[in-house]
């Protein structure tokens, strides 16, 4: 249980700095080239995918850090389902500096 938590911890803290990492440009760079970034979804279910990641990302992180990051299975989910964001996270990032 021990290095569950532990691994669990890690992996959220290292998905947060990548997403601030991931933000700096939208603060420091030009304005102006993000403007005109837009994602077109030509059908509206492809939207499902990334709500459903997300939410579930939230949903485990808060009941994970309400019962204090003691259950194990919890934090594998939590640990998965972190990896898939960040996986997702690295494609948009890879997609809009493409455009820009």
């Amino acid at each position: 249980m021990r290095m569950s938590k532990s691994i669990t911890k890690m992996v959220i803290r290292v998905f947060f700095v990548l997403l601030l990492f991931a933000l700096v440009p939208f603060f420091y760079g030009d304005q102006h080239k993000f403007q005109n970034i837009y994602f077109a979804f030509p059908h509206k279910w492809e939207i499902i995918f990334p709500l459903i990641i997300i939410s579930v990302f939230l949903f485990l992180l808060i009941t994970c850090a309400i019962k204090k990051f003691n259950e194990p299975e919890l934090n594998w989910l939590l640990v998965v389902n972190t990896i898939v964001l960040t996986a997702y996270g690295v494609a948009v990032f890879i997609k809009v500096s493409h455009m820009v």
